[in-house]
């Protein structure tokens, strides 16, 4: 095969595995009912697409999805609720906000920092075996020390959005699976930053 064709194979082959992927995390998201799925399912995603940035690319998905579905079933519920708390202060914040304009800034600078936090759980959540408390400390940390990786998180989500929105059948297909690839790449290149860190230091 000529270079050419060895490029568009791979290409062609890496489309239907995030297309696949996103397939499963929306399939089950619903067999969990939505709100027992959806963090299961996408805690599983990202469990997958971290082997893929590790290099591991001839993983068998179905298996690997499925196995991390179900032993992560209870614990990524539990940061779920966590998650689906916070998200319902934030909104409770935008609300409250509109009738003090004095306090707006400060607020909406701190819901960002929350928002780019929460970014980084469900990555440090896959990478690392910590408790929840842990884990919420070191996307706190993680998100402080990287203003590179949460810049290319914002134009790339915000762009996937765009796109998306005027080209709704890729949403379908990719959406999730192309934000996952997007936020786990940045946190990975994080975690390897700070692990190159800590050499240097040890």
């Amino acid at each position: 095969m000529s270079k050419t064709a060895n490029r568009a194979y791979a290409a062609t082959l890496w489309i239907s595995k995030f297309a696949y992927i996103n397939l499963l995390w929306l399939g089950f998201s619903i067999v969990g009912l939505v709100v027992l799925g959806f963090f299961p399912a996408t805690v599983a995603m990202f469990a997958v697409i971290r082997k893929w940035l590790m290099g591991v690319t001839d993983i068998p998905v179905f298996r690997t999805f499925w196995s991390t579905y179900k032993a992560e079933f209870l614990r990524s519920n539990g940061l779920g609720l966590i998650i689906v708390v916070v998200g319902g202060l934030i909104v409770l914040d935008l609300v409250v906000v509109k009738n003090f304009s004095a306090i707006q800034i400060p607020i909406y600078l701190f819901m960002f920092l929350v928002v780019m936090t929460l970014l980084y759980v469900i990555p440090v959540f896959v990478h690392y075996e910590l408790k929840i408390v842990h884990i919420l400390k070191n996307s706190l940390l993680l998100m402080l020390i990287n203003p590179l990786e949460n810049l290319v998180m914002i134009v790339s989500l915000v762009t996937v959005f765009f796109v998306v929105r005027y080209i709704p059948g890729l949403g379908f297909f990719f959406g999730g699976s192309l934000s996952a690839a997007i936020i786990m790449a940045a946190c990975f290149r994080a975690f390897n930053k700070m692990e190159r860190k800590k050499e240097r230091l040890g």
